[in-house]
């Protein structure tokens, strides 16, 4: 098992140009999203949203609002990955809902939102949101790789014109990362990264 994650890690690269007639088929797609859905989260809020593209033009829209990155508009399907931003607020309906499925009970969850309440005014939520949708994005890509699917991180957009494309308003949720998915037109080459003796300190 060791290897064969391994193995993933080492296949999974950042494509920059699809094979723009070739299909995603549907399960693989939606097995790419399970993979997102089940990702772990700060708080258990979930703090992502999926938009999945798959039609030309809008595919073409986003690439024109991603610096004009053509592997966006080649891939067989594009998700934009959306953080939680109002319905993070201690108050929101989905932060209760949410957090009544851990703490069932009144008492405990009240003090648990309580807790989340002194988090939320101290955090930087923009921030604290993304990065959680950040980890749904690396499984999902592991994922994708794991059924031969390749795929491309983009954190490479203009956030207003990101914004129109997808007719969402940034105060309620923001982009954080354009995920295109499909099959690359030329091979991957070798892995570059450095060596973990020079990210590694042991104390």
């Amino acid at each position: 098992m060791r290897n064969e994650l391994l193995q993933l890690f080492l296949r999974r690269h950042a494509c920059h140009q699809f094979l723009p007639d070739r299909a995603l088929p549907r399960e693989d797609l939606e097995f790419i999203l399970e993979a997102g859905r089940l990702s772990p989260s700060s708080f258990g809020l979930e703090q992502w949203k999926f938009i999945v593209f798959e039609q030309a033009a809008d595919k073409q829209a986003l690439q024109a609002a991603c610096f004009g990155q053509a592997q966006v508009g080649s891939a067989s399907v594009v998700v934009v990955i959306l953080a939680r931003l109002a319905e993070l607020h201690p108050d929101s309906p989905y932060v209760r809902r949410l957090m009544a499925r851990e703490y069932p009970q009144a008492e405990a969850l009240q003090g648990a939102l309580r807790n989340y309440r002194e988090f939320h005014a101290a955090t930087d939520v923009p921030t604290w949101s993304a990065a959680q949708c950040h980890i749904a994005a690396a499984n999902m890509m592991t994922a994708a790789a794991g059924i031969g699917v390749d795929s491309c991180a983009i954190g490479g957009f203009i956030p207003g014109e990101l914004c129109r494309v997808l007719d969402i308003d940034a105060r309620i949720s923001q982009p954080v990362l354009v995920l295109p998915l499909g099959y690359c037109a030329h091979p991957a080459g070798e892995k570059q990264r450095l060596p973990l003796t020079e990210m590694l300190e042991f104390r």
